[in-house]
């Protein structure tokens, strides 16, 4: 099995690099037979060949069981046609990743803004109010005079389906709860289907509660009672929006992990930015890109019922929780003392170990 790894922007390279390390040991440990590829993406990429994300890399993005991506400086990218491919973008739209899975869990240790949370925000990813992916020709944005701006939100019946089925799946294997967030009561059409659409397919599912929530009331309740969700489905901006609010409640966006999945491709990419101020300084927190590869594991190993995978899984995530909780290790913007390599070195030690 084929892991490509994409350091990106940034932070990227440092976060990658632990990540990199840990799936080493990892792999000489349960003998998990992955084979690693590094490829240069981003600014690095587009100074040394016109591109940020060239056509061979794409082939081995396409080719890969999975990719470890780092962050990307989307905004310091020129356009499109002089090389600056948004490299999220494009991986999410070329490969289909349609599930964007977001957990947010308060960890021992880690200090946190409320006092009980573990859910997991099941996002679409390839329609929406998003103008780079809503459309086959052009954007979904556009200005008929200057001083209007309209944006199309883009919601079918087969992109609803499959993102609420992919919700119920995952509400099987945790507590059984589910719920959907929409806005329905205003955008009757576009939020309408989306409700409609994920009740009916979670009546398939008749052991899971379900119920739904309007998103603006949605986001008062994640500060106010976290702990009463589980399982959330919503639309593209809407989980982009409520899974930053709830990776910050948790601790911060150096926890924001998330894998964004499809039928056929897997891509772990912590939600959080690139970080640039703070690139090459020995700060930066791989909580979060730890995770993102622990959830790339687990999802290649219930594709392939692979238990090796599922057991470096729960590894890496495990070691990662460890290493939080400790304040020599942990990185300082978590109030710990340790920078990005000690961290590395820690998780590295642990995950290689027997005990």
């Amino acid at each position: 099995m084929k892991l490509l790894i994409l350091p990106g922007d940034g932070i990227g390279p440092e976060i990658v690099d632990v990540a990199r390390k840990a799936l080493a040991a990892l792999n000489d440990r349960f003998a998990l037979g992955l084979t690693f590829e590094t490829e240069d993406i981003g600014l690095a990429r587009l100074e040394a060949t016109g591109s940020t994300l060239p056509d061979s890399v794409q082939d081995k993005m396409r080719a890969a069981d999975g990719i470890v991506l780092g962050p990307v400086s989307t905004h310091a990218y020129p356009h499109p046609s002089e090389g600056g491919i948004n490299v999220s973008a494009w991986s999410r739209t070329r490969l289909d990743l349609y599930a964007n899975i977001r957990p947010s869990a308060v960890r021992p240790g880690v200090p946190a803004h409320v006092q009980a949370m573990d859910l997991v925000i099941v996002r679409e990813n390839t329609e929406g109010f998003y103008a780079d992916r809503n459309m086959a020709w052009g954007t979904g944005e556009f200005m008929p005079t200057k001083d209007v701006a309209l944006a199309v939100g883009k919601a079918t019946r087969e992109g609803c389906r499959r993102i609420a089925a992919a919700a119920c799946e995952l509400a099987m294997r945790r507590n059984r709860r589910l719920t959907i967030v929409h806005k329905a009561n205003v955008l009757t059409r576009y939020s309408g289907l989306f409700l409609e659409t994920a009740r009916e397919v979670a009546n398939a599912y008749p052991d899971i509660e379900v119920d739904d929530v309007i998103v603006d009331a949605m986001a008062a309740l994640l500060v106010r009672e976290p702990e009463r969700f589980d399982v959330i489905v919503t639309s593209n901006m809407f989980g982009d929006i409520l899974s930053d609010e709830a990776a910050e409640l948790a601790g911060g966006l150096g926890l924001a992990a998330s894998l964004n999945a499809g039928d056929d491709h897997a891509v772990a990419q912590a939600a959080h930015g690139s970080a640039p101020d703070i690139a090459g300084q020995d700060i930066a927190n791989p909580a979060a890109i730890l995770h993102s590869t622990a959830m790339l594991l687990e999802h290649l190993g219930a594709r392939t019922g692979d238990n090796g995978l599922a057991a470096a899984a729960r590894c890496l995530a495990d070691g990662t929780d460890t290493v939080l909780a400790h304040d020599a290790t942990r990185t300082k913007d978590l109030g710990g003392q340790g920078g990005t390599r000690a961290f590395g070195d820690a998780l590295v030690a642990r995950v290689a170990s027997e005990g």
